[in-house]
């Protein structure tokens, strides 16, 4: 029997795996850690009861992806739970803006800019399912629905403040700039639009649920489905050496196939690899609160992820400091209330809070007080409800999840060259250029997010070459 060993249990190798046992291969999932998931994992790290996610928290991508849509995963034990605001943005005096599905709705917190919002994303939405479809593909090559990604890429395609010029106030302008702020890069650079645009898109289409018990309920989910299609996990083994097998899959960063392929990678796969750049990191603290984040605007309570930022501007302003390595005084921050759809994960009054900040690639200081300030600002008397905490610094990412270079959560510098040519140029990005082996991480189309297409894609590949 062909055999395969896929290396790293995140959502892109689970979804290699899945692909290749279905195919008929013996597939053998290996993870360094106890458990397997990668990002994708649940712990109760702060108070006895409340669970948080060590990673991945709002799951827009995960809904959206075909993949996962076509494996049924609610009857290996996924669900979804939504929040009422798929995703709210503060402003300084009380003031908001809030993304919830009905597009309607979202355009009454955005006053002269409602009608604006609404000529901009109804189309979108009318044509969902095309866009994800092709978004979630790699980029070279002829798009699955080639004249409505036409029309995405005339909108998108621009930085995202030459999109935020459709907008005349500082609530719309603030709500796209929070959506875009997941690129984690300046705004100013080519083709952020379009992750403002898809991730708003997501936002009325398909909402940004979270997994009911934990993110590692889809991971439990996922090896559910690949064991009942013959394929086989085992963790807390690392892999140091090219395992013998027939077809082997790196759910890693590039540097692991550079370490283990050595002199057998062609020579213009290696360069790639050497040249590609790593993003930004992330600092992230999980808080225990006792009655929730006490926001000033009232929509912020009700929403399952909140962009702590303030204006375009100033996101801006952090995210470009953190792309010249400094940490900006006051710097983006995600904030995940994943018990307001799944109120399980509390105990009693104390509640899982998550907040990361955009940080420099292997930034080794603290930002927690400057998260903290952050909060404070659009939520005075935060601190005062924080009955407990737990840190995780850029270094412990990478310890704990190969794919997480340098805190790296999406798999690569997001710039316009390292968006299309991911990790490299080519008609099949994920083969290394040697017979049976593949790269299926973040750092292969569509890149980041828990929706498993990067390793469909790659096994789907493996799967016509063998």
């Amino acid at each position: 029997m062909t055999t395969a060993v896929v290396i790293g249990s995140g959502p892109n190798g689970l979804a290699a795996a899945i692909v290749l046992a279905r195919a008929g291969l013996d597939v053998t999932v290996v993870e360094a850690e106890d458990e397997p998931g990668g990002g994708m994992r649940s712990a109760e790290l702060t108070v006895p009861g409340v669970v948080h996610d060590l990673c991945s928290a709002a799951h827009p991508t995960g809904v959206a992806s075909p993949f996962f849509s076509s494996l049924d995963l609610q009857d290996h034990g996924l669900t979804w739970r939504w929040a009422d605001v798929e995703a709210g943005h503060p402003l300084d005096g009380g003031r908001g803006s809030a993304l919830r599905r009905d597009i309607d709705a979202t355009a009454a917190t955005l006053g002269a800019d409602g009608d604006a919002w609404r000529r901009t994303f109804t189309p979108l939405v009318e044509r969902a399912d095309q866009i994800t479809a092709s978004t979630l593909a790699p980029l070279v090559g002829i798009p699955r629905h080639p004249l409505v990604m036409a029309r995405f890429g005339a909108m998108g395609l621009v930085p995202s403040n030459v999109v935020a010029r459709r907008f005349e106030t500082e609530e719309a302008r603030a709500l796209l700039a929070g959506l875009t702020a997941h690129s984690i890069a300046p705004h100013t650079r080519w083709a952020t639009g379009a992750l403002g645009l898809m991730f708003g898109l997501m936002g009325h289409a398909r909402g940004w649920p979270v997994a009911e018990g934990g993110s590692a309920s889809i991971a439990r989910a996922l090896v559910s489905v690949l064991e009942e299609s013959g394929g086989t996990v085992v963790t807390g083994e690392r892999v140091t050496a090219v395992p013998d097998a027939d077809v082997v899959m790196f759910d890693t960063g590039v540097d692991q196939p550079l370490a283990m392929l050595g002199d057998r990678l062609p020579r213009r796969v290696s360069r790639a690899l050497q040249r590609w750049r790593p993003g930004p990191g992330m600092f992230k603290i999980d808080l225990a609160v006792d009655g929730g984040i006490p926001w000033t605007h009232p929509d912020m309570a009700l929403a399952g992820t909140v962009h702590v930022g303030g204006t375009l501007e100033e996101i801006h302003a952090a995210d470009s400091a953190v792309s010249a390595g400094r940490v900006a005084e006051r710097p983006f921050v995600m904030v995940c209330q994943q018990y307001v759809a799944d109120p399980a994960r509390s105990n009693g009054s104390i509640h899982p809070v998550l907040a990361y900040a955009h940080v420099p690639h292997g930034y080794t200081g603290d930002a927690t007080e400057a998260i903290l300030d952050q909060l404070e600002r659009f939520a005075p008397g935060t601190r005062d409800r924080i009955v407990g905490r737990a840190v995780t610094s850029t270094a412990d990412l990478q310890a704990h999840n190969a794919n997480y270079l340098g805190g790296d959560v999406t798999g690569g510098e997001m710039t316009l060259r390292q968006t299309v040519a991911r990790p490299r140029l080519s008609l099949d990005p994920y083969w290394l250029g040697v017979p049976g082996m593949y790269l299926c991480s973040a750092s292969t189309p569509p890149g980041g997010g828990v929706h498993g297409m990067a390793g469909f894609h790659a096994a789907t590949r493996a799967v016509a070459r063998l």
